[in-house]
């Protein structure tokens, strides 16, 4: 909306519109981390923020793809994860204006000493996020003891307000369910609320509205303050209308596979192929494809909680790497070279200006 402002601002005055295109870099940052559709006129905004934020960054971009270790072709899934999240870290604990000062710097050496500032703060929101992630799931677990839900919603009043949307999302990973985390600022609970595939989530805050201060959002996001008095009422209504509206499929992910592919089929011709519909993202989802009765070799666990496998193929040559986030409990199950389905995306993996395919697992099926 920014950059249509000004777009017709220059439409209308003495200024050049090309003098816009200086801050693509800028808008594609932000529709990226806004997680907004990339279709139509974003599509191609994006496209050509991305060929600025990969050519010609300004130094306080170019100083977080430096911290973030982003040696090649920045995706916008780069930006959703890595570099985002550095910005909008100082907003989230403290003050935004570290990420401002950072993003109008001058100098390439301005930049990058303040880009150590956002980075200090952007460790410090990873903490808060893992340690509240943490006592948050330890709750459901808690709470599932006492029956069947259908929704969680957790109150503690020393959660930092900065980081419960990321919570709420981190929970929904692991119980997929509509997810609301509640916390105390001045005096009120107030929380953010994440939703599931096809659930409408603001419609069931609205209908317990007369519990409610204020309230604002979409289907899969919203934001809400109530009196703390009014938390294990709202837990119980909330509980009740989600009940009544939700179905079985809303309780499952559903992962949409384009197609199967043969492990031969995996090269860059293919992948050149791929790249020519970026930029990926909502709106315009990044392909996911399968490969059916596999196994995988040389099975390594990285830091506790993913791996790093090659993905085997009777009759196949092609033996690509595959990186599975979060998937360490399949270890066992893959060491032993049983035959699985897996889904994947292809990504470009460039290490010490080597560049080579890699699958990154979104999931994986045991016959």
């Amino acid at each position: 909306m920014g950059f249509k402002l000004v777009q017709a601002y220059t439409t209308f005055s003495d200024k050049k519109e090309v003098n816009l295109y200086a801050f693509l870099d800028l808008l594609v940052i932000s529709i990226a981390s806004d997680i907004v559709p990339i279709s139509g006129e974003n599509r191609i905004l994006a496209y050509f923020g991305l060929e600025r934020l990969n050519n010609k960054p300004r130094p306080g971009i170019k100083a977080l793809i430096l911290k973030g270790k982003l040696e090649k072709d920045i995706t916008i899934t780069d930006i959703v994860f890595k570099i985002g999240p550095r910005i909008n870290a100082s907003g989230r604990l403290e003050h935004a204006k570290a990420s401002v000062e950072l993003l109008i710097s001058k100098d390439l050496d301005e930049a990058v000493r303040r880009a150590e500032l956002v980075e200090d703060v952007n460790a410090a929101r990873k903490n808060f996020d893992e340690n509240i992630t943490r006592e948050a799931l330890e709750m459901i677990e808690n709470r599932e003891l006492e029956g069947d839900f259908k929704s969680t919603v957790l109150f503690k009043e020393d959660w930092h307000k900065g980081v419960i949307g990321i919570v709420a999302s981190r929970c929904i990973e692991k119980y997929y369910r509509p997810t609301i985390i509640l916390t105390e600022s001045n005096n009120k609970a107030t929380g953010s609320a994440r939703s599931v595939i096809d659930f409408n989530i603001y419609d069931a805050i609205e209908e317990c509205s007369d519990l409610l201060e204020q309230f604002g959002g979409h289907k899969y996001a919203a934001g809400l303050t109530l009196s703390v008095e009014n938390v294990p009422a709202f837990q119980a209504k909330f509980e009740a209308v989600v009940s009544e509206r939700v179905s079985e499929i809303h309780m499952k992910p559903i992962l949409e596979v384009d197609d199967e592919l043969i492990l031969d089929q995996i090269n860059y011709k293919f992948y050149n192929i791929l790249k020519q519909m970026t930029p990926f993202g909502p709106g315009n989802p990044e392909p996911v494809f399968c490969a059916n009765q596999v196994y995988a070799e040389n099975v390594r666990v990285l830091k506790d909680k993913h791996l790093r496998f090659e993905l085997i193929q009777d009759g196949q040559s092609t033996r690509p790497v595959c990186i599975g986030f979060g998937f360490a409990e399949y270890y066992e199950l893959l060491n032993s070279k049983m035959r699985f389905n897996i889904a994947f995306e292809i990504r470009e993996n460039t290490f010490r200006n080597t560049s080579s395919l890699q699958l990154y697992v979104k999931d994986i099926k045991f016959d």
